[in-house]
């Protein structure tokens, strides 16, 4: 990508390609970018660092956009160890560089950090402003978005929202792929329990005139904003993006499976828009919990076992819950061979979740699905398709 931002800001971020999992539980196949930034004006500031394991690479770009000049500040929007894992090494190697923090942002660094911070600190709070010249800052608190200390900066002459955590995406800088879907997939399973807080962030926003958004992951966002900004308020109210059915599955030895495309087929002869089936054993989790969030239905299949349900459906349902998973109407279709156990275990979890339309027909097939379980089937599918 190109490294100028504008004239006066330049991106000084590393992607990560050699990442498996990104926060050690998020599949990231085409990697993952630590963005980073660099205001140059009469003094000169960084928008956050990266993550130790792009420290190398980051710390050249740095030195040739400075080029030869001081580095005045550290601006830190968000402590989490993918934006700070640098930060003392930055702090060392520049110690007449002032660190600008919230109150919250400071106590997690000494947390973090062995870091002497005395005449360093440059304490904001909600509208404080720092002028680096032509360049000012405006900071606005964004507490749990998704960590307490999170912070936006919004730079007033060039009306950049530099974003945090928020807007972000998974995925190198130079991977082409849609922003939706990876996007989605971040938002929903990283800061999708903040919903409330992330309406808060948006309100505030919404007062601000913003040209540009530069996120801590994922593209620079410059063109169609309100598309950016409209998929975050869909996601941060928990509304439906699609209609449409999720079928998640868990199955052990294929027959739940079975089960679940002939109740994909019976969805799409009623009518239903979209319906796409996923594996719990097999496909990535996070992608099922994101999907869950994108459509307005969810049919969960699944085998009884031990007594209970198929682990696979068990972390699912809890990942739903704690990602305030609400606002959907949801069927049950159960397997078991003498002792079916999936639907009581499901619908325990379901009840710890508010505003679910639970279906009231069940479906419990025996072993495998037969021409018998047809009628319940079909019923399921008309109650879980009506409004």
């Amino acid at each position: 990508m190109d490294q100028h931002v504008t004239d006066s800001i330049v991106y000084i971020g590393v992607d990560d390609k050699s990442i498996d999992l990104f926060e050690s539980q998020y599949a990231v196949p085409n990697g993952i970018s630590y963005n980073s930034y660099v205001i140059l004006d009469e003094k000169t500031a960084v928008m956050d660092t990266v993550d130790a394991r792009g420290t190398a690479g980051w710390l050249d770009n740095l030195t040739a956009a400075l080029d030869g000049r001081p580095l005045d500040y550290l601006v830190v929007l968000h402590m989490e160890p993918d934006h700070s894992g640098s930060l003392k090494i930055l702090a060392d190697k520049y110690p007449d560089m002032k660190i600008v923090g919230n109150a919250k942002t400071f106590t997690m660094m000494q947390q973090f950090f062995a870091l002497d911070l005395t005449d360093r600190m440059v304490t904001v709070k909600e509208g404080d402003t720092l002028s680096l010249g032509a360049h000012t800052l405006q900071f606005v608190m964004a507490p749990m978005v998704h960590w307490p200390e999170a912070m936006v900066a919004y730079e007033q002459k060039e009306k950049i929202l530099f974003a945090a955590d928020a807007f972000g995406k998974f995925g190198a800088l130079d991977t082409e792929e849609p922003w939706d879907d990876e996007a989605r997939r971040y938002y929903i399973n990283i800061v999708g329990k903040y919903g409330l807080q992330v309406q808060a962030l948006l309100k505030k926003a919404a007062a601000l005139d913003i040209a540009m958004i530069c996120p801590l992951h994922g593209p620079i966002l410059k063109e169609n904003l309100p598309h950016y900004i409209e998929k975050y308020n869909i996601w941060s109210s928990y509304t439906p993006e699609e209609e449409g059915v999720l079928i998640a599955c868990a199955s052990i030895h294929g027959h739940t499976m079975q089960a679940a495309k002939k109740m994909a087929e019976i969805l799409e002869a009623k009518g239903a828009r979209q319906v796409k089936v996923l594996d719990l054993a097999r496909d990535d989790m996070a992608l099922a919990v994101s999907e869950a969030f994108r459509y307005d239905r969810l049919l969960l299949a699944a085998a009884s076992y031990n007594a209970d349900v198929f682990p696979c459906m068990e972390t699912f349902l809890l990942h739903l819950r704690g990602k305030n998973y609400q606002k959907r109407a949801v069927g049950l279709l159960e397997n078991g061979t003498w002792a079916p156990s999936a639907g009581k275990c499901m619908k325990e979890i379901l009840s710890k979740m508010k505003d679910i339309r639970l279906c009231q027909q069940m479906v419990t097939v025996k072993s495998a699905y037969k021409d018998a379980d047809l009628p319940a089937m079909e019923a399921l599918a008309e109650e879980l398709l009506s409004k």
